[in-house]
């Protein structure tokens, strides 16, 4: 299945014999007349787009009607769980992991959902996929660990992970 959406198309239109203000009695020379196209998208990308605008209600209807999968990895190099990390949105997160999410899915550098939240600084969304069990030891390709990504000026991280200070 693909999402439709009509794109209405631009015209212009030439009206001859036509001075400025007076725009009244000016007729068109000709009409034009453009059908209205429609722009297909699969359903990853508008699922992809529900989740980091974090539609909440739609991503639950897309993955209750089965037009996804969440583990599909999307040509960012990310799967859904990711996308909702990195929108900050931790309600988005819950959702998803309801509905079957892996909070230990690898993105194409193999971080995980984890590494994500420390590196763009969301404690709120750290500590809710360590509450589920997300490994903080887990490395990336990089080899580094969750805690090696967060800035030192999110206390909060730097605190949860026991990392920092003097």
């Amino acid at each position: 299945m693909m999402k439709y959406y009509q794109c209405p198309v631009t015209q212009n239109v030439t009206y001859e014999g036509c001075k400025p203000g007076n725009l009244v009695t000016c007729l068109p020379a000709r009409k034009s007349v453009k059908p209205v196209r429609s722009v297909h998208f699969p359903n990853d990308v508008v699922f992809q787009d529900y989740v980091r605008h974090g539609e909440l209600e739609r991503i639950g209807r897309f993955i209750r009607a089965r037009r996804v999968t969440l583990d599909t990895m999307y040509p960012s190099g990310m799967a859904a769980i990711h996308e909702a990390v990195l929108s900050g949105n931790l309600e988005c997160v819950k959702l998803l992991v309801k509905y079957g999410a892996d909070i230990m899915q690898r993105d194409e550098d193999g971080w995980t959902p984890l590494h994500m939240a420390c590196s763009d600084g969301f404690p709120h969304i750290a500590e809710f996929l360590l509450s589920l069990g997300a490994d903080p030891e887990a490395e990336n390709e990089c080899g580094e660990k969750p805690a090696d990504l967060i800035d030192p000026d999110c206390k909060e991280l730097m605190e949860m992970f026991g990392v920092g200070g003097d």
